[in-house]
């Protein structure tokens, strides 16, 4: 019960919770667009699948987030491929496993956001324009301003 009259958990609790939420929009906005590609006797079935994966998931993330967190030992340095001898640098050049979870989980989410724009506004996966209908009104260069 100490636990709940420390500040530091409180806010913890509150931390947590509020990227709980801002990750459960961001997998509905996710989900949404890559079961909107499923033909549509498929899309409601797509959808309950992918919140369901998307739900177990977060639980076996959230019950290895010690784990995860402890991973701070150093695996390997980047300081001997850049020449840095100050000590100052060597310790930030040290990558431990919570460093490269973090940039896979980043890269992957730049990579799947960029081709989803590309997809989007009409590119194919070989970067060939596709042709697309005619943007909404005011993007393609149908619409008069009124002055």
């Amino acid at each position: 019960m100490e636990f709940f009259t420390q500040p530091e958990a409180w806010i913890s609790l509150i931390t947590l919770t509020v990227l709980e939420i801002v990750l459960g929009i961001d997998n509905i906005v996710f989900i949404s667009i890559l079961s909107g590609k499923l033909p549509a006797d498929q899309q409601n079935k797509g959808r309950k699948l992918g919140l369901f994966l998307a739900m177990f998931t977060r639980i076996l993330l959230l019950l290895s987030l010690t784990w995860i967190m402890s991973l701070t030992k150093p695996i390997f340095n980047l300081s001997g491929l850049i020449g840095a001898t100050d000590k100052d640098w060597v310790e930030k050049l040290a990558i431990s496993g919570h460093d490269i979870i973090l940039i896979v989980g980043g890269l992957f989410l730049i990579y799947k956001s960029t081709s989803e724009i590309h997809e989007k506004i009409g590119f194919g996966r070989d970067g060939s324009k596709k042709r697309v209908s005619t943007p909404p009104l005011g993007w393609g260069g149908n619409f008069r301003p009124p002055y």
